[in-house]
């Protein structure tokens, strides 16, 4: 009996351990594979794999340890790019017959003035109508109540007498009359070059918005042109674009700019600016000053300060303000402040390509009393040319 249950004993343990095996065998067929390793980001990127789009690799004999060149170690590798090159300074255009070249696109913008006074004084019979036609023509232009009413009056008793009017006969009048009306006798040279001592100092001044600092730039590319030496001072402090840009123009023609801080005194970038001016024996100092017309009070202390300052080394030469010419009567209101702050020299018009109202030519002389004395006829560096009467009325009335 003892040996029967010693039997089912063994049989037991016999059958557990088979059946422990079994399930242990099939657990480890059932278990997931272990998660992958966190990638390590300093080591080398791994060999492609089967998929992988990888280049075939291409038989080449293996070389031995004697037959590779090791470097020496005795100097590093250097490898030596070229010098990039400075950017060359321009020449620009001479001054001289620039308005002649410029003289098509003026004409494209006012010939309609000139045009339109002839057709109206070429009527058969001018009766009171025409003569109100032409003032009215002449008020559009913007050439002003008083300047207009003294060239009709003008023109009613020239045709009078004239009698006969051939075409010819009626565009030598007009251009006389326009010619006396524009000027042709006022000095309209820029002061730059004063005889007893260098440099010349040129204040540049306005309402932000017309062109005042490209202006200065423009300027200094006339000067240049006509061998002058040229020193940029950038006191229109309130505008940190004013002073990139100014000092941007003065790099493409080699000339010199001093510059403060954002928000700076302007008076002393100005003083410093005639400083620098005189030490490096330069021939003018154009100072861009700054243009805005918050209150005149300001505005005047302002401006009136930089030139107060600025005459303690010497003189201001030229003070030269920047109108555009498309704001046309507006542009009279801002010359009128400006002139009651500095005493205004002479007059930049801008933009008078871009207008038909080149009346503003005469309205502003006759609102200040100073000639107009340079033009900006386009956006180009070289579009700025001196004012030549003959050639502005010329292109008035057409060929």
């Amino acid at each position: 009996m003892d040996i029967v249950i010693l039997a089912v004993v063994i049989a037991v343990v016999v059958l557990g351990a088979l059946g422990g095996l079994i399930v242990g065998s099939r657990r480890k067929k059932q278990l997931p594979p272990p998660p992958p390793a966190a990638p390590d980001i300093t080591a080398p990127p791994a060999e492609p794999h089967v998929g992988d789009e990888a280049e075939t690799p291409r038989e080449e004999p293996r070389r031995t340890i004697e037959e590779v060149d090791l470097p020496d170690g005795s100097a590093p590798v250097v490898v030596e790019e070229p010098p990039a090159e400075a950017p060359g300074i321009e020449i620009p255009e001479p001054t001289a017959g620039r308005l002649v070249r410029l003289r098509a696109r003026l004409s494209r913008s006012q010939n309609a003035l000139g045009k339109g006074l002839l057709t109206l004084l070429s009527r058969e019979h001018l009766d009171e109508d025409t003569w109100e036609e032409i003032e009215d023509t002449l008020l559009t232009a913007d050439v002003g109540v008083q300047p207009t009413q003294e060239l009709v009056e003008r023109l009613r008793e020239r045709v009078k007498v004239l009698g006969t009017r051939t075409h010819e006969e009626l565009r030598t009048l007009l251009r006389e009359e326009l010619l006396t009306l524009v000027g042709r006798d006022m000095d309209r040279v820029v002061k730059t070059e004063p005889e007893d001592r260098k440099p010349g100092i040129v204040m540049v001044v306005g309402v932000n918005g017309t062109g005042k600092t490209t202006t200065t730039g423009k300027l200094a590319r006339v000067l240049v042109a006509d061998g002058q030496s040229v020193v940029l001072g950038a006191a229109d402090t309130f505008r940190a674009a004013a002073a990139d840009q100014l000092q941007t123009w003065g790099e493409r023609v080699g000339a010199y700019t001093v510059r403060g801080p954002e928000g700076g005194d302007p008076a002393s970038v100005a003083f410093d600016a005639v400083k620098e001016g005189k030490e490096m024996g330069a021939n003018v100092v154009l100072i861009d000053t700054a243009g805005r017309l918050h209150t005149k009070t300001g505005l005047m202390d302002e401006l009136g300060k930089v030139k107060r300052v600025v005459e303690k080394h010497a003189p201001v030469d030229e003070v030269l303000l920047v109108l555009d010419a498309t704001t046309g009567q507006n542009g009279l209101v801002q010359a009128r402040v400006f002139s009651e702050v500095v005493d205004i020299t002479g007059i930049v018009l801008t933009k008078l390509d871009g207008t038909a109202k080149g009346g503003i030519v005469v309205a502003v002389q006759r609102e200040l009393g100073v000639p107009v004395k340079l033009v900006g006829l386009g956006e180009g560096a070289d579009d700025l040319a001196p004012f030549e009467p003959e050639a502005f009325v010329d292109a008035l009335i057409g060929e």
